[in-house]
């Protein structure tokens, strides 16, 4: 019995498709990124240096209320909540963008390339998953401070997502900058 190999999430993509429609997500994704770096600036502070990303990254209740006091005015909390909110839209055009841009980058590599694709494209939709519990975690330490069990579980999903984003971003580079594999005769 043959085992069919693992298909990449967006697979029923028109090949044709696919690179044009991976350039006009990217354009889309940069976009919300920088929407992003502007909501996240007036969340700078010396306690949360990087921001909400600091925040994802506090790990202990002591390090996440010490961010969450840096943030006293009532703007700065409204600005990280609504950027919280704002993010579960980015999570869905990070992760078909990364995995568009990994199928197109595993279709120019025959062979083990083109399957480890099929499971980096998977995980694109595993951080952005990854990246609901974090701002579920990340709501709970502002709405409930001093929850034991939120910071850690924010962090954690937060390292993995982050893990998996930089592993399909190392993946897409590496397949447009390799030179094209030869198709299999």
């Amino acid at each position: 019995m043959t085992q069919t190999p693992m298909r990449c999430p967006l697979d029923f993509t028109p090949p044709t498709a696919r690179k044009p429609l991976f350039l006009y997500l990217l354009a889309w994704t940069l976009l919300l990124f920088a929407v992003f770096q502007a909501l996240n600036a007036p969340l700078r502070t010396p306690a949360a240096p990087a921001g909400i990303v600091t925040f994802e990254l506090a790990r202990t209740p002591a390090n996440a209320q010490a961010i969450l006091d840096s943030w006293s005015h009532c703007s700065t909390w409204t600005l990280a909540a609504f950027g919280l909110g704002f993010d579960y839209l980015f999570m869905p055009s990070y992760a078909v963008t990364l995995a568009l841009g990994v199928l197109v980058a595993a279709g120019r590599h025959p062979g083990w390339f083109a399957r480890l694709g099929a499971w980096m494209g998977w995980a694109a939709f595993a951080a952005a998953i990854l990246d609901a519990l974090e701002n579920l975690a990340l709501f709970q330490i502002m709405l409930l401070s001093g929850a034991e069990v939120w910071p850690g579980m924010a962090f954690w999903c937060a390292t993995i997502k982050f893990a998996l984003l930089l592993a399909g971003i190392l993946y897409g580079l590496t397949g447009w900058l390799w030179p094209k594999g030869k198709p299999a005769g």
